[in-house]
């Protein structure tokens, strides 16, 4: 995952030109701060498992001191918890009458009726409780330049919550490309 970025600068008549390629600092990264998530009241939480989490990889030390940093985590995090409802009504009826009389003075009267009568009703009224949780998060250098980002979502795991989920994965998304970058400065030139 090599990213370059070429700037051209004309400045008086002279050409400035500038070749950024940030990622290969994850490489060097010994130590990381991760900073207060901007966001909901959520966002402290998730911030705890954000750190248990990259903890869990062992690929950097995790400091509570930012001033021993070598790079710093940044970024908003979301965890929200609401009701999606939805209402249903289907109903069919049939109604039918047939009716015959007879009137005689001499003889008996009789009279005949049919009437039939069918009705169905179905109504569905459902609330289901949704989770979801949204982090996104950047790695910040010393001198401020952003050298990996990544957003994640999650409706939740199997067995853990969308913001374990989340947290999770970051993690394998940084571990990923931290891979990603090792492989790419092995390769020959």
């Amino acid at each position: 995952m090599k990213r370059m970025m070429f700037v051209v600068l004309l400045a008086g008549g002279g050409v400035i030109r500038a070749q950024v390629d940030l990622s290969s600092q994850l490489l060097s990264i010994k130590r990381i701060y991760v900073d207060r998530l901007t966001g909901g009241e959520t966002a402290a939480q998730m911030r705890d498992l954000i750190i248990a989490s990259l903890h869990a990889t062992k690929l950097y030390v995790l400091t509570e001191n930012q001033e021993r940093a070598d790079a710093v985590l940044r970024g908003a995090a979301e965890d929200l918890i609401y009701t999606d409802q939805f209402a249903s009504s289907d109903s069919v009826d049939l109604r039918s009458g047939v009716s015959a009389g007879s009137r005689s003075t001499r003889s008996s009267s009789g009279a005949r009726s049919l009437s039939v009568g069918v009705g169905d009703k179905e109504s569905t009224d459902i609330h289901e409780r949704k989770h979801e949780a949204l982090a996104t998060v950047r790695l910040v250098n010393k001198d401020g330049d952003v050298i990996w980002s990544t957003t994640q979502e999650s409706d939740g795991a199997k067995f853990r919550g969308a913001s374990a989920d989340v947290s999770d994965k970051i993690a394998r998304q940084l571990t990923a490309d931290v891979d990603r970058v090792r492989q790419g400065s092995r390769a020959p030139w």
